[in-house]
Order: structure tokens, then C-alpha cells, then sequence
């Protein structure tokens, strides 16, 4: 991975974890997370006349794509109903680096050698770590971490998907952003379902902050799908997951929330897999 690409994706994991704190702009999950995609959407749908048209071969990759973000939007949802943030979150993004690396290794044929290996596995454990006692008190209950562990699933799904898309694609800008835009879309349609235009109305008060957090989330993600073309992707997965550690900081430095012993030490763990992962 070149020193550009590792910067870029450092800088999309620092946009993932802004987006994700946007995400408390109270409302509950479920108007949160698709509010953010809502507002991505818009976001996408100024931006698409300026960038090509994703070629025909990528379709099928954007199709499935869409359809996997819309099971991880609703996965997330259900892990946050009874479970703790700073559990849930890790747990959920924790197993899909390692799922994306077997696939890039086992399905895809991509060359890693061991050292960046090395990297990933060290910072998944800080991951891991930092589930385990995020919270303070164990692991979330059982539905939470099924819900959370199905949502991981989800992740490593639309990563490799995106991935192999962004690659056919021509463009993988172009691409990101219709995924952007038929994401919105779809996250509109399942919001007007369930909460009607009464729901639509009640977002106005959190709209600034929605607007913010969609175009953060555009940025982090569309950088990733760049970086997936020019890097393995077990790599540029694992390399994304240190949003938690700046997610770590931020609560710090910004909200001045109390960091125990056990979030520092996965935030260390998390930090060298990031460095191992430059450096091996």
C-alpha cells in the first residue's frame, strides 16, 4: 500500500468515525442512521453529472451492493436497540476485516504476504478488545451480538462486493456515488414505510446534522472504494476499522468522556496493527 493510499484511508476512517458521533443528533437509530443515508443520497445526486457513468459490468456489483447496505442500516438498528455503543459498534465492524481478508485470499486470489497479515490480525484484536470491554461490563446481551455479528456480515459483504465492483466500474468515483444516491433512495422508501410523511416531518429539527453526517459518510466510504482499487482489500478494510480508535480520541480530546484502562489498551492494540500494516 503506498503512502498515499494508507493516508487517504486513515483520512476516511477519521470521516467514518465524525459521521458515526453526527449520528447523535437525537433521534432515535433507526431516524438517525437513515436520515445520514437520505442525506448521502442528495449529497450523491449533485455530484453524479460530474463524474462517468459506471460501466455496464459493474451493475450487478452496485444491485447486490444496495441491497447488502440496506440489511447492514437495519442490522445496526436492531444491535443498538438493546445494546451499548461503545460495544455494539466495534463488535459489528471487528469480524468483517478478517472475513474480507479470507475472500481477497481464498475467492479472489489476492497476494498478502505475512507481515501485513500481521497487521490486520494485531489491529482486529484491538477491535475485539475494545468490544469485549468497550461498555466496561462484558459483551452486550445475546441478541445484540447476533444482531451486531449479523451487521459484520454485512459489512464484509458489500466491502468485497464494492470492492470488485469499483475495480469493472471505469470510475470507481462514479461509481460511489450512484451506490450513494440508490442507497438514499432506498433508505427514503424504507423510512416512508414505516414512519409516513408525519416522520419525514419530524427529521426537520435534526437536519443540519443529518446533511453533515451524509456527507462525511459519503466521503469516508467513496475514499474507501477508491482505495480498494489501488490496494488489497483485506488490507484497506482493516485499515478502515481504526475509525474506532479516532472514535476513541474524539470522545477524549472532544467530549471529555473518561477512557478506562481497557479502551486504551485496545486503542493501542488497534493503533500498532495500524502501523505494522505501513511498515511489515
Amino acid at each position: 500500500m503506498s503512502p498515499f493510499v494508507f493516508a487517504a484511508v486513515l483520512g476516511a476512517a477519521l470521516l467514518h468515525a465524525a459521521w458515526n458521533a453526527v449520528a447523535k443528533v437525537g433521534l432515535d437509530g433507526f431516524a438517525a442512521i437513515l436520515l445520514i443515508a437520505m442525506a448521502g443520497g442528495v449529497a450523491s445526486f449533485i455530484l453524479l453529472p460530474f463524474f462517468p457513468t459506471p460501466d455496464p459490468a459493474s451493475w450487478p456489483y452496485l444491485a447486490v451492493s444496495v441491497a447488502l447496505h440496506q440489511g447492514y442500516n437495519l442490522g445496526l438498528i436492531a444491535a443498538y436497540r438493546t445494546g451499548d455503543f461503545g460495544q455494539v459498534y466495534p463488535l459489528a465492524r471487528g469480524g468483517a476485516p478478517l472475513m474480507v481478508t479470507l475472500a481477497g485470499l481464498l475467492v479472489l486470489g489476492e497476494p498478502l504476504d505475512p507481515g501485513p497479515l500481521v497487521g490486520i490480525l494485531v489491529l482486529v484484536s484491538g477491535v475485539w478488545l475494545m468490544a469485549r470491554r468497550g461498555g466496561g461490563t462484558g459483551l452486550p446481551d445475546r441478541r445484540s451480538v447476533l444482531a451486531a455479528l449479523l451487521t459484520s456480515a454485512f459489512i464484509a459483504g458489500y466491502t468485497v462486493t464494492d470492492g470488485l465492483g469499483g475495480r469493472l466500474a471505469g470510475s470507481p468515483h462514479g461509481y460511489a456515488l450512484w451506490l450513494f444516491a440508490l442507497d438514499g433512495v432506498c433508505a427514503a422508501v424504507i423510512y416512508l414505510g414505516v414512519r409516513g410523511w408525519a416522520g419525514i416531518r419530524a427529521l426537520g429539527p435534526a437536519l443540519p446534522a443529518g446533511l453533515g453526517g451524509g456527507a462525511l459518510s459519503l466521503g469516508a466510504y467513496w475514499t474507501v472504494i477508491w482505495a480498494m482499487t489501488q490496494a488489497p482489500m483485506g488490507m484497506v478494510a482493516a485499515l478502515r476499522e481504526t475509525s474506532i480508535l479516532f472514535a476513541l480520541l474524539l470522545s477524549v480530546l472532544v467530549l471529555k468522556e473518561r477512557a478506562g484502562p481497557w479502551r486504551l489498551a485496545a486503542g493501542g492494540l488497534i493503533a500498532l496493527g495500524a502501523v505494522l500494516l505501513k511498515t511489515l
